[in-house]
Formats: structure tokens, sequence, C-alpha cells
């Protein structure tokens, strides 16, 4: 790894990634031969990873949210560029060169190699034969508690870049050491099966290795670590993506049980800048305000164009819309203050993003971290691998009546249709614009038997084209044309042409469905 000194020169011992106090260290002339030495230097670069996770997350959305029928990019009349890339990942059809999917893999990949080297800094191996994790003598000064914590955190990161590297392009290059320019030259893709026996050895591992306190014990300091409660619930999900359904079901069992995680009475109070790594929270990606570079742009980002300061600070870019569905679905739910704001203008009405919203002194610097999983999410999923029944209903219904609902039955709710429903419902209002929605869905294929990405897509097309998709610039595509881009093989995204174009020593497949 090319350690990057801004890390360093950004966090202090004592930040470890998550406190939000940030001192200046005058340090230079940093290598990873001399670096990662003692336990003060290992932990900086384990914020370093931390840090590490902001970059790919700002354009996350548009592979997930946007693909989703959850939001839509809101200028179909727009001649940007900007903006056509955004509207072909929304019409599934982006291009193998398309910038933001090139940035995001690239970001990725920048902190997957932080974390390896790290790693190697612990003596913390993959055995790929196996697909174990083993700890050799470690190459820094650290004790055997210390490099536990630290390796069980930075795989926990690592297993969450590849969990979502996998479900957004299939079988990617599986990098689990530090690897030199012509090494990096005869490593191709890996399978998925591949992919999920490598997530499945770090969070196993992370989960063996963590501190076993519960969320009233974590000190104050130490909240938005990787816990022992995340690296579970991950596996959880992972497992439950592979329609694992027995394996997840203990786990689930486990956080819910014995983590002292819980749901929070107030849904906005989830997501208050006053309340962050409140108990619900149980992983999240966090910005810091106050102009040190780590701060939040979502705010702005989702904020309505073209509107000066009257919404936020510095105007909002108006890149992603909620749509016409969510807004309708959403009536009569205490979620939607949260969820979704209204701008009006004379006979102008702008619907927006306003979960991410808060004041900003300076534009793209917001405070709001960005939520992972959080307790509902573990209940639901739980619901879900345990399938029909009055018990996974009461999962459900743990969030419903702070939204103002009605609690489910298996009188009102009397089918496993209407219960896939429900669920497939309750998760896209809950983690409405969360980056959930997507992988949901997708997932729903498997797991479910109603419910299905393809499906879903279609409705979503046939519902917004009146009012959205029939304004786009000639040649207006037509709503036969937007429901057939939905394919099951334009369920991944393509693989960034630039990585296939500048390897000389290996052939490496395109996604099926991608010129």
């Amino acid at each position: 790894m090319k350690y990057k000194i801004i890390f360093i020169a950004l966090v202090s011992i004592s930040f470890i990634a998550c406190k939000k106090t940030i001192d200046i260290l005058p340090q230079s002339n940093l290598t990873s031969a001399s670096f990662y030495s003692n336990f003060a230097e290992v932990s900086a670069a384990l914020t370093g990873c931390y840090n590490g996770m902001q970059t790919p997350l700002i354009t996350e959305w548009q592979f997930t949210e946007l693909r989703s029928d959850n939001t839509k990019q809101g200028v179909p009349g727009s001649t940007n560029s900007n903006n056509r890339d955004i509207s072909d990942l929304d019409m599934f059809i982006p291009s193998t060169t398309h910038q933001a999917l090139a940035d995001y893999w690239s970001n990725t990949y920048n902190n997957i190699r932080n974390i390896n080297t790290l790693l190697q800094k612990l003596n913390v191996t993959y055995d790929p034969a196996a697909g174990t994790i083993n700890f050799g003598a470690s190459v820094a000064a650290v004790t055997d508690s210390e490099r536990k914590q630290i390796a069980g955190e930075a795989l926990t990161i690592r297993a969450y870049h590849y969990f979502k590297m996998v479900r957004l392009f299939g079988g990617v290059f599986l990098v689990h050491k530090p690897l030199s320019f012509a090494e990096s030259k005869t490593t191709n893709r890996s399978t998925v099966a591949d992919m999920y026996k490598f997530i499945e050895a770090d969070l196993r591992t992370a989960a063996a290795s963590l501190k076993n306190q519960t969320y009233a014990q974590q000190a104050s300091v130490d909240r938005g670590r990787m816990t022992i409660w995340a690296a579970k619930s991950m596996l959880a999900k992972v497992l439950l993506t592979q329609n694992k359904k027995a394996e997840a079901i203990p786990l689930l069992q486990d956080v819910i049980s014995n983590s002292n995680h819980n749901v929070l009475a107030s849904y906005s109070s989830v997501f208050s800048i006053t309340n962050e790594m409140n108990s619900e929270i149980i992983m999240a990606v966090r910005f810091k305000a106050g102009n040190l570079g780590l701060g939040s742009p979502f705010g702005n980002d989702f904020g309505p164009l073209g509107t000066g300061s009257a919404v936020i600070n510095g105007d909002g870019d108006g890149l992603n819309y909620p749509t016409s569905e969510i807004d309708t679905l959403t009536n009569g739910n205490t979620r939607k203050p949260v969820l979704i704001g209204v701008f009006t203008q004379g006979n102008s009405v702008k619907l927006y993003i306003k979960k991410y919203l808060n004041p900003v002194g300076t534009k793209d610097d917001g405070e709001s971290d960005w939520p992972i999983i959080r307790f509902p999410d573990v209940q639901m999923m739980l619901a879900e691998a345990q399938g029909y029944s009055q018990a996974s209903l009461d999962l459900i219904n743990a969030v419903r009546p702070r939204a103002g609902e009605a609690l489910l039955t298996t009188s009102n709710t009397p089918t496993v249709a209407a219960f896939e429903r429900a669920l497939s419902r309750e998760r896209r209002l809950e983690f409405a614009f969360e980056n959930q929605r997507w992988f949901d869905i997708v997932r729903f294929g498997t797991t479910l038997t109603t419910v299905n990405a393809i499906d879903i897509m279609k409705a979503h097309f046939a519902y917004e084209y009146f009012s959205h998709y029939r304004l786009y610039i000639p040649p207006t595509p037509t709503l036969a044309e937007l429901q057939s881009n939905v394919t099951p093989e334009r369920l991944l995204l393509p693989i960034p042409q630039r990585e296939i174009d500048t390897n000389t020593q290996l052939v490496i497949t395109q996604n099926p469905g991608y010129n």
C-alpha cells in the first residue's frame, strides 16, 4: 500500500475512526516498510481504513437507490452529461465506460488495498483452499487482544466492501493480500461462490475476534467502530443473500437477544445529528462536518436544484429525487417528514430526499452519518429467514407503531404472498434512501416466492412513465423499451471497461448483457 499521508495528518490515535474529534499529527516520510510497527501506528492505519469507506459510498446511491423504484434522476429533459450518465443507470443502459462506475470500483479497491496492507503487518492471512483466515506471528508490536480487535474490525470492513462488489458486479477480483503490479496482471475474476466463501471467512473470523460486549458496555468514544454485532449481522445478510436461511437464523436471534441494540421510539431521532450512533445503529459510515475533508455531501447532493439557500446552504444539486410512487406510498406514514421534503416556489413543487439534510456551513460538509445496518434490519431479516408466521409478522410489527401503522396479523395478512408483500413494503419504507432497496429486491428473487426485482422494476417504469420517462429528450424511450432493459443479466452492472482493456496478460470477461 502507498500509505496515504492525508490519513495520518488528519487523525490522532484517540480518534480510531469513530470519535468525532481530530488532531493534527506532523508526520512525514511514512512508508509501509517503516510504519505499522506498534499499536499506535496500526490503530492510525485502521482509522484510514474507516475513512476509506466514505469515498465509494458517495456515489453508491447511483447503483442502488437510483436503480430501484425509490429514486430517479430529477431532470429528464437535461442534456448535461452527468445527468445523462445518471439517467443511463436509472434506465438500465449504463455504458461499460461509465465514469462513476469506474470511480466506485477504484475507490473500493483502494481501501481494500489499505486493509490488506494492515492485515499483512498483523500477519493475518487468507487460505483460499481451506477458506480460512489464519493468524501468524505479528510484525507489529501489539498484544494478542489488540491484534484480534484491530484485525476483526479490518476484516469486517473488507467483507463490507466485497459484499457490495459481489452483489453489484458478480464475481470480481478477489485480492486478499498486497499485490505487486505484475501479480495484479495475473489475477482474474473469481467466481461468485469463491467470493462468498471469502466474505464468510472474514466475517466469521471477525465475529470470533471482536470484543464480546453489548452496546451498553461499549465506550462512547468507540461507538461507530465495527463490533461483534456488526460482523454477525452482516454475516447473516451474506448467508440470507445466498438463501442459507437456516444458517442465518441463529446469528440474527443472537443479535436480537444479546446485543442490547433496540428500536428507538421515534424514527426521526434515529437520524438526528445530536443522537448519532444511538442504540438502533449497528453499523454506519461516519462523517464529520467542520471543513476537515470528512463531511457528508448528501444534503447538497440530494437537495432540490435551483433553490439557493432556501433548503440548504450552497443550493442543492438535485441528483437524486424520490419517485412519485414512494411519495404516494408514504402518505399517512409518520416516516414521511423525515424521508421527503417539499419545496414550493410559485407553481413549481419539488420533492427531495430529506433524510441526510441538516444545516451546513460549507457546501458538501454535512454531519449526517450513513446507516449501513440498523436493528430493525436484523429483525426483518429474521422474519424473511423464518417465513410466514405470526412470529415473523411480530418482527415486522416492531417498527410499525412508530410509523403510525396498524399491526400485522394472520387475519389481515392471511397468505404467504401477503406476508412477502408486507415485508417488501416495510423494508422499502423503513430503509428508504439507505441503499438497501436494490439489494433487497434482488435478494427477494431468491428468498421469497412472489417478489422479485424484474417484476418490481417493470411495474416501476409503468408507474413513472407518464410523469417522468416520457419527458426524456429524443430519442424518448417507450415504456416497452424501458421494461425490456430489465433483464436477469442487467441485474448486475458492467465491469469497468478499463479493467478489461488495460490488462495485457489475461482475458477478462465482461458481464453478459453488456458490449
